[in-house]
């Protein structure tokens, strides 16, 4: 079953509005600059849009003031509505314009900014993915890539608009009625100081609430993962009571929550439109009093909405922003690892020489606990050797080196008498070949899958390959041939298909170098026979190292090497290690013969 964890699958982490944190955002900023020209028009497009709408409640005042008789500006309500109809025409242009190009730019920039995190992915090394899940890799590619998008295309506009509102929006109002103003003033700062301390308050619960429901979460990804196994020990019943009992809790803290955002709205509620309530009764007596029209009471009430609403905004933007930080930090994170893409050179043919020289490698997540210890040996070019040993001897860990797949602690692994670290990366894995015990595939078609041994090759260099790897027939046996779809990681084929999939994918590649991790260790005794037949002409002529499970599989080797612990215990042929009496590799097979 996967491992258990009480940890959120992820987490919206928010961070301070702070000189340094906004510096981070601004970082990826730079995946925008292709597109600045469209970014500066959406930016003049959303400042003239807002401009725009601000002079529309004091044109809606004008209209009660031409029909009261005391206009100041216009001799006629259809002036007024024709010019409030133009301005709604042109403020619907600009924030066409501003909605557009922002668009563009959100979406083409983070389109780069996914391309560079999964190329830059994609060329890491085993040691960074030793660290970290597949989830939350895609949650950086699809969840922080998305919550960046949402600010760069909407919450970037609307932190500006409110803004532009705000400013220009208050000032009309001192210049409109500064005694009215200054009187709405006095009662902003207890909306803004409740807001603040509640706020903060309700985020936390809402935390916790989202915290509780990806615990629940990790029962239902745990479960579904390992569901044979769920079914195996009949414990349906069990991780439903488990589930349930996850999300009693997530209900709990949920209407916790609530009792106290309910109580917030409604104080916010009563205490804006009590604010309202006030500024009309002030405003009422000063149109008494002929200090100010009605039309300029109807326009302040208009413009304080709009910076009402300006100032709610704000609270959500700044949320977003703090997420768009913590979103920022963790994609230029990744960007910034060391990966190990190297320029591109000329494909080159290695003769498929191995040697190890006093080889000592730790993996970097547990470097107190040595793999290999002072390792050596000699595979000449062309030869077939086999790996033996117990579990955790070492055996992966001799093919992982030799894949660089991790860098060599001490020591140097060479082929062809070169130190492999002076080989280009790709150049040098193009002449390495695997065949897994466990085969992944593609969710393609059949063809897909075989040509990944080498992309681009032609449909009689597939075809060929499936047929040295005893693969044809069955695909021609199927409906749509080799346009057959696998299914996910290959769940629609047989093991023993999928093993000759696998084979003829490694014959299209042609190595130098032949890797086989026991491809027969989990096949009928039928598919055994046609992939043991594939395996035998595809270790003709190359260097071949296989990962012995089943010892009686590798009695055709040239040489077995018997690795214990981290060191080269024994080495000989099937027929020599035999003589052995107390030798482990005779030990080993009366074992498996018992």
């Amino acid at each position: 079953m996967a491992k258990r964890n009480s940890e959120p699958i992820s987490k919206e982490d928010k961070r301070a509005l702070n000189k340094t944190n906004l510096k981070t955002l601004m970082g990826v900023f730079k995946f925008m600059l292709p597109y600045k020209g469209l970014f500066i028009i959406g930016l003049i497009s959303l400042a003239l849009s807002s401009v725009t709408l601000l002079a529309f409640p004091r044109l809606a005042g004008e209209l009660l003031d031409v029909a009261s008789g005391k206009a100041k500006y216009f001799s006629s309500i259809n002036e007024v509505a024709l010019i409030l109809i133009f301005i709604l025409f042109i403020q619907s242009v600009f924030s066409f314009i501003r909605v557009y190009t922002f668009s563009i730019v959100s979406e083409r920039g983070m389109a780069n900014v996914r391309e560079t995190v999964y190329k830059k992915i994609i060329w890491l090394p085993m040691t960074f993915f030793d660290s970290r899940r597949v989830g939350e890799l895609m949650s950086r590619i699809t969840a922080d890539v998305g919550t960046l998008q949402d600010t760069f295309s909407f919450t970037l506009a609307e932190l500006l608009r409110q803004l532009i509102t705000l400013i220009f929006g208050t000032a009309i109002l001192l210049y409109l009625a500064p005694t009215l103003t200054g009187f709405m003033l006095l009662t902003f700062p207890i909306l803004v100081v409740a807001a603040l301390i509640f706020g903060k308050f309700i985020r936390k619960l809402s935390k916790k609430t989202q915290d509780k429901l990806a615990e629940a979460n990790v029962i239902v990804e745990e479960s579904l993962q390992s569901i044979s196994i769920v079914k195996a020990f009949t414990n349906e019943a069990f991780e439903i009571n488990r589930y349930s009992s996850a999300l009693k809790e997530v209900v709990n803290v949920a209407l916790h929550g609530s009792r106290y955002r309910g109580f917030f709205i409604s104080f916010i509620i009563f205490a804006l439109f009590g604010g309202i309530v006030a500024v009309g009764w002030y405003g009422a007596s000063l149109v008494q009093s002929e200090s100010i029209t009605v039309g300029e009471l109807f326009s302040f009430i208009f413009y304080t909405s709009f910076i009402g609403f300006s100032i709610a905004g704000l609270g959500d933007i700044f949320t977003q922003l703090q997420r768009s930080i913590g979103a920022s930090e963790r994609v230029l994170e990744i960007i910034k690892q060391t990966d190990e893409a190297q320029p591109k050179q000329d494909k080159i043919k290695v003769l498929g020489e191995i040697s190890f020289e006093n080889v000592s490698f730790a993996y970097p997540s547990r470097a107190e606990y040595p793999v290999l210890k002072e390792l050596n040996f000699k595979i000449k070019a062309g030869e077939k050797i086999a790996l033996v040993g117990q579990s955790g001897s070492g055996k992966s860990t001799i093919i992982n080196l030799l894949m660089r797949f991790y860098p060599v602690t001490e020591g140097v692994v060479s082929v062809d008498t070169i130190n492999i670290y002076d080989y280009n990366l790709t150049s040098y894995r193009e002449n390495l070949g695997i065949v897994p015990q466990e085969v992944i595939l593609f969710g393609g078609t059949i063809k897909e899958n075989i040509q990944y041994g080498k992309p681009g090759a032609t449909e009689d260099e597939i075809r060929e390959a499936a047929r040295k790897a005893n693969a044809l027939e069955f695909i021609e046996g199927f409906p749509e041939k080799f346009s057959t779809i696998v299914g996910d990681r290959g769940v629609k084929l047989s093991g023993g298909q999928r093993q000759r999939i696998a084979i003829a994918r490694a014959i299209l590649k042609d190595p130098s170098i032949l890797i086989l991790d026991e491809a027969t260790s989990s096949l009928d005794a039928h598919s055994e026979v046609l992939v043991q037949e594939a395996l035998e002409k595809l270790m003709e002529g190359r260097t071949t190292i296989v990962i012995a499970h089943r010892l009686s599989t590798i009695k055709k080797v040239d040489r077995i090497f018997v690795i214990k612990e981290g060191r080269l215990a024994e080495m000989g042929s099937h027929a020599e290690l035999t003589k052995l009496s107390n030798g482990i590799y005779s030990n080993l097979l009366k074992l498996q013969l018992q």
